[in-house]
């Protein structure tokens, strides 16, 4: 609750606005309830005619029209405090799933972080929207309403602060309840949103392996579990709202009880030593739904506040990932990288359950081509994430021409590096915006040159629109081999001094592999070179081949050397052939 309450200091101007119109509705309803009480006495007591009572009804219209447009006013204020936390959560979360980097989330569900940064950022909107103003009207109004009815009766303004704790008191008991259940509902739909995605994603796979009426089964089973548990937030949600009425109900036919006692005698108290007349009572008992009004309001409200808390819990597990520790001392610039090395470089996940690098010494030249092979978990990719800072070692060092890689700056570094992974990204736009990422600023020739080179023109000039032809949703309209070569036309367009490929043919076909075998040629000319990659018979042309097992290297040299020797590269190819025939 800390943490929401913090948030409402960014919005705090429309909250207040919020509560203040709120508040000067509530004025209004008093003003509203004290014509209305004028206009009965003075036609049932005092017999008042109709044109005496005209201006009366007329101010009741006006005050009516008024509140309706306070009311108006309220709810968009509201809606600018949500919105405007909403938004900014937003950033954050994306802010700091960027700083996290690629290797973070590639640990994570991608569900679990749509979810928290959808679903769940929308349950704080209500809280700021509508419980924070309401928790100030809760307050202020029976306050104002007090004000009017002590005055006239001590004995029905008691009453009235007498029963009053009655209602945020039970709210508060049952909201505790609302609260745990929230939070479970909330980590239920990150469940369901990952799977479903997940599922989603891998629907081709399961058709191919005839297994997708286990997992149909398996959504099937989440959903009912989700919806077992939005039942019971809404159960809650009604428990609360009847227990409000119910001791609202209490409360006010306490005050008509004492009013009516009153007119017939049997009370002589709480009017001052007076008779308490028709139009004081009629004035009390018109106020007195009003004066509950703002404490029931915000008890229905109160399961927003519970469910702010549970999705904040969710949130807030994406917040508080810890960042890479930044560096003491300032960040040197980076100049143009020379000779890269690797010092008995340690790296861990889970808390150091899983060991990924174990002592890894290795030099890598400046214009050096050096391949990474091993099974999957050696460590290729580990090696790549710490050289493009994704990582840091928790033993050993990464060194720059000598200097650490933690003292660079990671941003002006990264302009050296070129990377190209096995699932190219494709967002939504044309073509050409998505070769021009790799350099905002380039123009149109350096564009084209660069889709010519990754040979992007040999099937973009066969679209109607040619580079500005707009890509759908996640890469739809355009196959996998496509995509890799648009990241490879990305490389080129960057220019950078270092290349970085990870797996960059895996699941390509034939003639993708090859187009895309050619362009990595091509490009790596007179430029350093790490690819970590599983096809090894397309080694030859690198300068050293490093054989990684267990996070350790075990082997290195060029490829006739390794091949020559019966040692683990040997073994890695022969498998590879046997795997490749089986397929063939």
């Amino acid at each position: 609750m800390k943490w929401l309450f913090g948030r409402a200091r960014a919005v705090r101007g429309w909250v207040a606005l919020s509560a203040g119109l709120g508040f000067a509705s509530g004025l209004l309803l008093i003003w509203q309830a004290r014509l209305l009480a004028t206009v009965v006495h003075g036609a049932m007591i005092e017999h008042r005619g109709v044109g005496v009572m005209t201006p009366l009804f007329a101010v009741m219209a006006a005050i009516v029209a008024v509140r309706a447009v306070l009311a108006w006013a309220r709810e968009a204020a509201g809606f600018r405090a949500g919105a405007g936390v909403r938004r900014a959560v937003r950033r954050e979360i994306m802010e700091r799933i960027a700083a996290l980097g690629p290797a973070w989330t590639g640990r994570e569900r991608t569900g679990a972080l749509t979810s928290t940064a959808v679903e769940q950022v929308e349950g704080l909107h209500d809280f700021f929207a509508h419980y924070l103003p309401q928790l100030a009207l809760a307050v202020s109004i029976p306050v104002a309403i007090l004000a009017f009815v002590f005055p006239l009766s001590w004995a029905a303004g008691g009453l009235l602060l007498a029963t009053a704790p009655m209602i945020p008191l039970f709210m508060i008991l049952i909201g505790m309840g609302a609260e745990s259940i929230s939070q479970k509902n909330f980590q239920a739909l990150s469940r369901l949103s990952a799977h479903f995605l997940d599922v989603l994603r891998g629907l081709p796979t399961l058709k191919l392996f005839d297994r997708s009426r286990d997992e149909r089964k398996k959504v099937a089973e989440t959903s009912a579990a989700y919806r077992r548990r939005t039942m019971q937030v809404l159960r809650v949600a009604f428990l609360s709202s009847a227990v409000l009425e119910f001791f609202t109900s209490i409360s006010i036919a306490l005050v008509a009880v004492y009013l009516g006692m009153s007119y017939l005698g049997y009370f002589h108290f709480g009017a001052y030593g007076r008779t308490l007349d028709f139009f004081s009572g009629f004035f009390i008992l018109l106020l007195a739904p009003d004066f509950y009004f703002p404490l029931r309001e915000l008890g229905t409200h109160y399961h927003a506040r519970a469910e702010a808390a549970g999705a904040a819990e969710e949130i807030l597990k994406v917040l508080e990932q810890p960042l890479p520790q930044e560096p003491r001392a300032p960040l040197q610039p980076v100049a143009a990288p020379g000779v890269i090395r690797l010092e008995r470089v340690k790296l861990s996940y889970e808390d150091g359950r899983r060991v990924a690098l174990d002592g890894v010494d290795l030099e890598i030249r400046a214009g050096e081509q050096v391949a990474l092979v091993g099974e999957s978990g050696a460590g290729k990719t580990s090696i790549l994430n710490l050289l493009l800072a994704f990582e840091r070692p928790v033993g050993g060092s990464v060194r720059i021409d000598g200097v650490p890689l933690d003292a660079l700056d990671p941003e002006q570094w990264r302009r050296h590096l070129a990377w190209i992974g096995q699932n190219a990204a494709l967002f939504h736009g044309t073509l050409r915006d998505n070769i021009r990422l790799a350099r905002p600023d380039a123009g149109e020739d350096a564009v084209a040159r660069a889709a010519e080179a990754a040979r992007v023109l040999a099937f973009s000039e066969g679209l109607e629109n040619g580079l500005d032809t707009v890509i759908g949703e996640g890469g739809a309209g355009f196959s996998r081999g496509q995509a890799q070569r648009v990241a490879l036309a990305r490389a080129f367009l960057k220019d950078a001094p270092v290349l970085l490929l990870d797996e960059p043919t895996a699941g390509l076909d034939s003639e993708n592999e090859r187009l895309v075998s050619e362009g990595i040629e091509r490009l790596s000319r007179g430029r350093t070179l790490v690819m970590a990659t599983h096809r090894l018979r397309h080694l030859r042309r690198m300068d050293r081949i490093v054989v990684l097992a267990a996070g350790r290297v075990v082997a290195q040299g060029d490829y006739a050397a390794l091949v020559a020797a019966e040692g683990p590269f040997r073994r890695l190819l022969r498998r590879g052939l046997e795997e490749e025939a089986d397929h063939g």
